[in-house]
């Protein structure tokens, strides 16, 4: 898998991951009523932005663009920021998002020098749980009844991933 700057020609291939109701619903999005015209000028800017990263994930065997990752909500003075992914419905299951997240959070760490990176991830989605897990994220707290979808309030748990856990982690991978 390859990681690269997101384009506004990537989205032919996130349209699918936009307007799918099940990625609506793992990421809390409410109204995904999307205008084509508007992503295209939105995804055309990010490479334009200096608080966050957003990047395309990339099936290095086929070329195809599979899903975005994003570093945001950047917090400059506490070296710390927000990590988001997403996927196109049938790249889920197949582990790129523990794999993509660990590129992420290793370049977040080693290349961009933060110190900690946090993440949300609904009580409805074990699966994302399990794989942030992997990657090495710890579960700080709960934050209760944090979403309202379709008439169910859903907690969501705060979790991250600090520093020197990530530099045991990959001194572990590396030998």
């Amino acid at each position: 898998m390859t990681l690269r700057p997101i384009s506004a020609d990537d989205l032919p291939a996130l349209l699918p991951m936009l307007k799918d109701p099940e990625v609506a619903r793992l990421t809390g999005s409410h109204a995904a009523d999307f205008d084509d015209e508007r992503l295209r000028a939105w995804y055309a800017t990010r490479a334009d932005q200096d608080d966050r990263l957003d990047l395309a994930v990339v099936e290095r065997a086929t070329g195809r663009c599979v899903g975005e990752i994003v570093l945001n909500q950047w917090d400059e003075g506490n070296e710390s920021c927000n990590f988001r992914v997403a996927f196109v419905p049938d790249a889920v299951g197949r582990g790129l998002g523990t794999e993509a997240a660990r590129l992420i959070v290793g370049y977040g760490f080693e290349k961009l020098g933060l110190h900690r990176i946090w993440l949300e991830v609904y009580a409805f989605n074990p699966r994302a749980r399990r794989s942030y897990e992997k990657v090495g994220f710890v579960a700080e707290g709960t934050l209760r009844d944090a979403l309202l979808w379709e008439g169910e309030r859903v907690d969501a748990t705060v979790m991250s991933i600090l520093a020197p856990e990530w530099a045991r982690i990959a001194a572990g991978e590396r030998r």
